[in-house]
């Protein structure tokens, strides 16, 4: 028996008093489900998204951009966040990437908007205060 396996029995023995073959093969499946929520593709874009808003600038204009429902230009964004230019571009195009937020071209402007994923993200965050 794999010392995983081993490990477990004696888990399952302190809690459930005892432990048949079928306790430990019951919950070692149950495990192996419980394992799939940890697919790579997935943790690797929750860590991008969650990355994105650990920074106090990204974090600001994507509150920005949910309390705005709507695109804002850039040039609307710029004079409400006491940061530079560039940094307002940066912090957006990192947001961009993360799923946070959308841009569109509108002839010379750029207009950014919070995605839902964004909305979802900062509701739960209100709610758990």
């Amino acid at each position: 028996m794999s010392e995983t396996a081993d490990r477990l029995r004696r888990y399952l023995e302190d809690e459930l008093g005892e432990c048949r073959n079928e306790d430990l093969q019951e919950r070692l499946a149950e495990l192996d489900d419980l394992e799939t929520v940890l697919h790579e593709d997935v943790i690797s874009e929750d860590v991008q998204t969650l990355s994105a808003l650990g920074n106090e600038t990204r974090y600001r204009l994507v509150r920005l951009l949910v309390e705005a429902d709507d695109e804002l230009c850039v040039c609307e964004i710029t004079p409400l966040v006491a940061v530079s230019d560039s940094a307002v571009s940066h912090a957006l195009s990192a947001l961009v990437d993360a799923g946070l937020v959308t841009k569109r071209k509108d002839g010379r402007w750029r207009k950014y908007r919070a995605t839902t994923r964004a909305s979802a993200l900062l509701t739960v965050l209100d709610g758990s205060r």
